[in-house]
């Protein structure tokens, strides 16, 4: 099969790899039918070192149940299937308490011997508790939309859970990529009553009102904080969604938090150290967030997609070919793209 290899920073190559197969009766092989480009792929995209091994990519896709080890019982040959950015059992006790990226059995796509999701198929560990079945057929106009519930839609709910939106709350979105577009539609279905989206891309910020946000914050840094302070009384939000995952974003939700709030960041950090101090101690700030486990949110957010009352797919700009996915990589990488969804 065809399958997307990373060599080095900014060489990205679709190669010839061994079709997968079934290893273990837990397994189940699927013919991915769309994936995509993630904003977390663009980190080893910008850095890796040239390697002799490269990177299997991709962790967002879906597809057609094409085989199934003999101990696999919920899903069957033919259901199309949604999968989760990490592989899970769902099972043990992690997963059991709703964080299923620390399963003891679980694992990541394109390492250890296993598939990535950016190729014409992929093998399945643990497919009775990974794999989630949709009540849709392959050429359905949704899978755009249900595609989202594999990382971006799960990752801006986990923003708005950890950071305990409810109703009437008042709610800031740091970052106006695909996960913070995809927070402030968690945050209204959660009952936000007010969302201001700090982003500086007209395209992506007039989306995020279609999706919800109340107020558009342009300025970054101090004018940004100023900013919101303005819109908010001067008491800022209660609730900050950082969704970027650089230092200064962290800065800057600490600047329009409310005395008493809390941040949750789920831009994958790349900073080593967490700017807080003996003065946000003061102020009574609750820092949370971390890793989505999507597995624990999707079943609860398809019947929003399926209904109709959200449309998460949206945040897919452009489309390429599996042939072609190198192009969707540069596309995102200099900002002409949104998020690229691969049509393998």
């Amino acid at each position: 099969m065809r399958a997307t290899l990373l060599y080095q920073a900014g060489d990205v190559r679709v190669e010839d790899v061994d079709d997968p197969k079934i290893q273990n009766p837990t397994d189940a092989v699927i013919r991915i039918v769309l994936a995509c480009v993630c904003g977390s792929d663009l980190w080893p995209y910008k850095s890796q070192p040239l390697t002799d091994d490269p990177r299997h990519m991709g962790h967002e896709f879906l597809g057609v149940v094409e085989e199934t080890g003999t101990e696999v019982t919920r899903v069957r040959r033919g259901d199309v299937v949604v999968v989760p950015f990490t592989y899970a059992d769902n099972t043990c006790a992690y997963c059991r308490q709703g964080l299923q990226t620390s399963c003891t059995h679980g694992g990541q796509w394109g390492v250890g011997g296993v598939d990535g999701g950016q190729g014409q198929a992929a093998r399945v560990p643990y497919a009775d508790g990974t794999l989630v079945k949709l009540p849709v057929a392959e050429d359905s106009e949704l899978l755009p939309d249900l595609l989202t519930l594999s990382d971006v839609l799960c990752t801006g709910y986990h923003a708005a859970r950890t950071a305990g939106v409810k109703p009437g709350d008042s709610v800031t979105v740091i970052g106006d990529g695909a996960v913070g577009l995809s927070a402030v539609i968690s945050a209204k279905l959660l009952g936000a009553e007010r969302i201001i989206l700090m982003g500086r891309h007209t395209q992506r910020t007039d989306l995020g009102r279609d999706f919800g946000a109340t107020d558009v914050v342009a300025d970054r840094g101090e004018d940004g904080v100023a900013a919101v302070r303005e819109l908010t009384g001067g008491f800022g939000t209660e609730r900050v969604l950082e969704c970027v995952g650089l230092e200064d974003a962290l800065v800057q939700g600490v600047g329009v938090v409310r005395n008493g709030g809390v941040i949750s960041r789920v831009g994958v950090p790349q900073y080593p150290g967490v700017p807080f101090g003996f003065p946000e101690f003061l102020r009574n700030i609750t820092l949370t967030g971390g890793v989505a486990p999507a597995r624990a949110y999707m079943e609860d957010l398809m019947p929003h997609i399926i209904s109709g009352e959200i449309h998460p797919g949206r945040v897919f700009d452009r489309t390429v070919g599996l042939e072609e996915i190198a192009e969707g990589y540069r596309l995102m990488n200099d900002r002409e793209a949104l998020k690229t969804l691969v049509r393998p």
